[in-house]
């Protein structure tokens, strides 16, 4: 289990490797990437701020109660800081289990868990030069 809050593109395929095992049936991945249009506003960039000891100490419990509540230690979670442009990865959660259901559950129960409790701050940067705080999360 690991987690961290990193300022250089996330190495998904080294998320995979992390959490790959012989006992694992599944692996899910789940990446959030930048995307084109926000609230009907062409974006181009994200610029993502953390407060990074509190953002990985958040993370952390996310990721200890997610490995509780669905039955494995094999997860590892990535955000993003910095400006990250259309189509990157700003979050990606690798979670492997025995079983699909339990891996694919606790992908989604982790980005929701990010997105609500973890202090980090995106600025979107929009393709008319202008630039806006849009809140919390991935």
């Amino acid at each position: 289990m690991r987690t961290a809050v990193v300022d250089r593109p996330i190495d998904v395929a080294s998320l995979a490797a992390e959490v790959t095992s012989p006992s694992n049936g599944a692996l899910s991945l789940f990446i959030g990437t930048v995307r084109n249009v926000n609230d009907g506003r062409a974006v181009e960039a994200i610029e993502y701020n953390a407060y990074a000891p509190m953002a990985e100490r958040e993370m952390g419990d996310i990721a200890r109660e997610a490995a509780e509540q669905f039955g494995t230690p094999h997860i590892v979670i990535e955000h993003r800081t910095g400006y990250v442009a259309l189509g990157q990865a700003s979050v990606a959660i690798a979670v492997a289990h025995p079983h699909r259901a339990n891996a694919m559950d606790a992908s989604r129960w982790i980005i929701e868990q990010i997105k609500g409790r973890v202090p980090i701050w995106k600025m979107e940067h929009y393709v008319d030069g202008s630039r806006q705080w849009t809140g919390q999360g991935s």
